[in-house]
């Protein structure tokens, strides 16, 4: 008997995943799984429990009214959790937060197996789950506790789902609470992690695609190309990692591994300093070349810092590219809980 995975999206950011039995409704399944979503009626009357389908295949049935959930709305991928069927894996955005429908984070330890340096740059972090490998969205980030600090910091997983190890690329910040912790640390070392979290993920790929990352924002585009890989995307990708200096360009040889893993993968490193002899330098805008817009019909993911993404939304509206869809995560590397790459 078949069962499909449902990725339950919360708009606090947390997600949380429910498997349906063959022919279960999603709303019974979350149920099942002690997740209150936004419901009333239960019958398909009310529109309650109104979610967005963002992707997968599901069948809504007839036993619903128009005042529930019209056809425009059906036509925009709105569903009703009370009489969606998955017929694949799916993602729904819920529109509520993971509190309201009596759920959280996921807690699951791991155990450190690999620390990898890169110069003063960046730290492969590689973790051996304790228990279960935890269940994310190629994109999607953990908090990982610090040891002894009673603080956490974010980090995109940079391994794909369902993976026997995880692993995070993380920047190295002079004193920062997790940097410091991971000069001392050892394989063998434990750590409490919570997620995943995050609205950055990997859509259904029905168009080409245009990759940009900045500095350790390249982590969870690493996720998202070993997906794209294993499931023999023929879509075309193009990646730009962009980083401030020579020494922060880190993990070339994993990313160009995926010239031979997909057929329509290319890529560009591009370094800020002028100083630098590297053949491509200044920022990211600056290298985008124009096939990769393919008129607008591409879906751009970019994750870097602050200034980066900006830079990036106003070079879009000043050129006049809109892009059928631009999803972004902003990272600050050295703050203490807001989002880190």
């Amino acid at each position: 008997m078949s069962t499909y995975t449902v990725a339950l999206n919360f708009e606090d950011g947390v997600t949380r995943f429910v498997e349906c039995k063959a022919g279960e409704k999603v709303l019974d399944a979350a149920f099942r799984a002690r997740i209150n979503l936004p419901m009333d009626c239960s019958d398909g009357v009310c529109g309650t429990c109104k979610c967005r389908a963002e992707s997968g295949d599901y069948d809504l049935g007839d036993d619903y009214i128009e005042d529930a959930l019209s056809e425009d709305e059906k036509d925009r991928g709105l569903v009703l959790t009370c009489q969606m069927v998955p017929q694949s894996d799916c993602v729904i955005a819920v529109p509520a937060s993971s509190a309201v429908c009596k759920t959280e984070h996921t807690r699951f330890a791991a155990t450190v197996s690999k620390i990898e340096q890169h110069h003063d740059a960046a730290v492969v972090l590689e973790l051996d789950v304790d228990a279960a490998a935890p269940v994310f969205l190629p994109g999607q980030y953990v908090n990982i506790d610090v040891p002894g600090s009673g603080q956490h910091r974010s980090y995109s997983f940079s391994s794909a789902p369902g993976a026997s190890k995880i692993s995070f690329l993380i920047k190295k910040i002079p004193g920062g609470v997790m940097s410091t912790w991971l000069e001392s640390a050892q394989a063998g070392a434990k750590l409490d992690l919570n997620g995943p979290l995050g609205s950055f993920y990997l859509r259904a790929v029905q168009r080409p695609l245009l990759f940009l990352a900045g500095g350790t924002g390249l982590a969870p585009f690493l996720s998202m190309l070993e997906v794209l890989a294993r499931t023999g995307s023929q879509q075309k990708v193009h990646l730009i990692y962009g980083v401030t200096r020579d020494l922060d360009l880190v993990l070339v040889n994993e990313i160009e591994a995926y010239v031979a893993k997909l057929p329509n993968f290319s890529f560009a490193t591009v370094i800020a300093d002028p100083a630098s002899d590297h053949p491509r330098k200044g920022w990211v805008t600056q290298h985008i070349p124009d096939d990769a817009l393919n008129d607008g019909d591409v879906d751009v993911y970019l994750c870097g810092p602050p200034p980066m993404v900006d830079a990036v939304r106003k070079h879009f509206e000043d050129t006049g590219v809109a892009p059928n869809s631009f999803h972004y995560e902003k990272f600050t590397p050295n703050a203490a809980t807001p989002r880190a790459a």
